[in-house]
């Protein structure tokens, strides 16, 4: 392989980090203020809670499936919690586990659908995505719910300086590092996502990896929500709404494959970031508003051609010639 083919390779497998290097360039000569610390830790607090659930995704999409009820879960899991400080009078931290516990039952019911009953997990997850927004909405009447004043202090305090919706961010996307890079289960599940029926012949519980890449996802949704939440005080009919779309995108964008088994915690982190960073930067270059959706699907279509470019050469480098006998 020559060295532009070797360097065109290493493009193409680190294609998000190139594209997310060339947007920061890009903005930071046209707004130089936009690489202000201020501004780069902005970006990172915004891109939190997309990147929180982009983190469950990346584990869905390991495993070749999807979940389109993330932004419903967003909606709904905070909700919950909602409901239960203001009617229990409960603390902003069991609060939080309430949203938790919610999202691990929104999870269980969808990996039950696609494990037990093995329905496609694009058709669970589109009929669960009506279902719990619609069972958020029958809640809620339609009106926005209202937090008390310390679940939004929560949302906009800090620990030594840094803001706590950061620090919960990175505290999940290690774990899913550690579980994923350094575990067996994560073992499991790029075993599941590069080759179901030989991960099943190798012993692995396919049906349970599955059930749980679920769950978990729906876990990381329900935080997610809750996160932002915290940091807004209110919840409306339409919150959540049309996110499934970002934090998928996120994920892709972090090098997770489509086809499964390819993808990183710390890449659904860069590219939660990146989809941030994009739309920070098309406010502080004053790009048309109309515009700046066409610029986001612009960069998001780049990424996923280069997921498909990738998908294709490492199939070509798996392919072994058989020389035919006498050659």
């Amino acid at each position: 392989m020559t060295l532009p083919e070797r360097m065109l390779d290493l493009a193409i497998r680190h294609a998000t980090y190139v594209i997310f290097g060339a947007v920061l360039l890009y903005y930071g000569l046209q707004a130089p203020s936009f690489l202000m610390p201020e501004s780069l830790a902005n970006i990172v607090k915004q891109s939190s809670f997309i990147g929180i659930a982009a983190l469950g995704m990346t584990f869905v999409l390991l495993t070749g499936g999807i979940d389109l009820s993330v932004g419903s879960v967003m909606f709904l899991a905070p909700l919950i919690a909602g409901f239960v400080m203001r009617d229990l009078g409960v603390s902003v931290p069991v609060g939080f586990l309430v949203a938790l516990g919610a999202g691990l039952a929104m999870g269980a019911i969808n990996a039950f659908f696609i494990v037990a009953l093995r329905v496609i997990p694009f058709i669970v997850t589109l009929a669960t995505l009506f279902l719990f927004r619609g069972f958020g909405t029958w809640l809620t009447s339609s009106t926005a719910f209202d937090f008390k004043d310390d679940f939004r202090a929560f949302g906009l305090s800090s620990v030594a300086g840094i803001p706590t919706p950061i620090l919960i961010f990175a505290a999940l996307a290690l774990i899913a590092h550690v579980i994923l890079a350094h575990t067996t289960f994560g073992r499991q599940i790029y075993a599941l996502g590069n080759d179901r029926e030989a991960a099943r012949k190798a012993g692995v519980n396919t049906r349970w990896v599955e059930a749980r890449v679920y769950i978990i996802c729906s876990a990381c949704a329900a935080i997610s929500g809750f996160v932002l939440i915290a940091q807004i005080g209110r919840l409306d009919a339409g919150f959540g709404e049309g996110r499934e779309f970002d934090v998928i995108a996120a994920a892709v964008l972090g090098g997770a494959s489509l086809f499964g088994g390819v993808g990183s915690a710390f890449g659904a982190v860069i590219g939660a970031t990146l989809i941030q960073t994009v739309k920070l930067g098309l406010v502080f270059t004053g790009v048309n508003l109309y515009l700046q959706p066409m610029m986001q699907g612009a960069i998001i279509i780049l990424a996923v051609l280069a997921d498909g470019i990738r998908e294709k050469r490492v199939q070509a480098l798996q392919k072994r010639t058989i020389r035919p006998i006498g050659s």
